[in-house]
């Protein structure tokens, strides 16, 4: 079982990706997909005149501050034009996709954080009317149901808080949650850059091998999102996944490429 996670920034080649999920799906190989969107729910956010807000807590995490009307345009690209758009990229392979949210029959489950701590100016605030949390959960029944009919499933954000509100958890961190729940052999997170960089932006500062047991002290590498990333994977490593790679979804056979080493691989 591997499951697969491509995130949602600029120059990510979803045909490649698609095409490479479809071969290996081909040969009776076993994956998930999980997608996520963020470029495209910035763009929609700011064609709405509901541009993004982002907020950076005491910790150093950067996450979008999500109001009810975020969470409805982030559930439109999401749900909709991400997710569809990579099914039917699927289907059109011949590979027989199904795509879900998190909160289809409560796939990922968590607490709801109506309120999150942000740092502004140097201060730390309380921001209230926030729809986040983390997945503390997953159902796994329904995918078990999906994988042994021979459909694949295709993921996203957001989940299901245990009250049955919707609410937007990090990609990166739910597909760790799924994979250590499946017990997968591999978690693949695919994103617009080679892996973890020493030296970002500079590609040719590329971290090949991380220790399992010290993916943690690497955080200081990380910028932005790619933090979550790290988080995720420390997560996957101490549930028991094998490996978890940081791959490039840029061009070429994405997934295979990650599978083969190319990367950073936590192991």
């Amino acid at each position: 079982m591997i499951v697969v996670k491509v995130g949602g920034s600029a120059g990510i080649d979803y045909d490649a990706v698609c095409a490479d999920i479809a071969v290996r799906w081909k040969t009776g190989e076993r994956l998930i997909l999980v997608h996520g969107g963020s470029g495209e729910t910035n763009r929609v956010a700011e064609a709405l005149g509901h541009p993004p807000k982002f907020v950076t807590s005491p910790s150093g995490y950067t996450s979008r501050f999500t109001d009810r009307q975020t969470l409805e345009i982030f559930e439109m690209v999401y749900c909709g034009k991400m997710n569809k758009g990579i099914v039917e990229r699927l289907q059109r392979l011949g590979v027989n996709a199904v795509g879900l949210s998190g909160l289809d029959g409560r796939i990922f489950e968590g607490r709801h954080k109506d309120s999150v701590r942000a740092v502004e100016n140097g201060k730390v605030k309380v921001l209230r009317g926030d729809h986040t949390g983390t997945v503390e959960r997953v159902n796994t029944h329904l995918i078990d149901l999906l994988l042994a009919g021979g459909y694949l499933p295709v993921l996203t954000p957001p989940a299901s808080s245990y009250d049955g509100v919707a609410i937007n958890v990090d990609g990166d961190r739910a597909a760790a949650a799924l994979a250590v729940a499946l017990k997968a052999d591999a978690l693949l997170l695919l994103s617009n850059v080679p892996g973890l960089l020493r030296a970002y932006p500079d590609e040719s500062s590329l971290i090949r091998e991380i220790p399992a047991a010290d993916v943690e002290t690497y955080l200081e590498f990380a910028q932005d999102r790619m933090k979550k990333k790290v988080l995720g994977a420390a997560e996957a490593v101490q549930g028991g996944v094998k490996r978890v790679i940081f791959g490039d979804a840029r061009n070429g056979q994405p997934v295979s490429a990650a599978l083969g080493g190319q990367g950073t691989v936590v192991s």
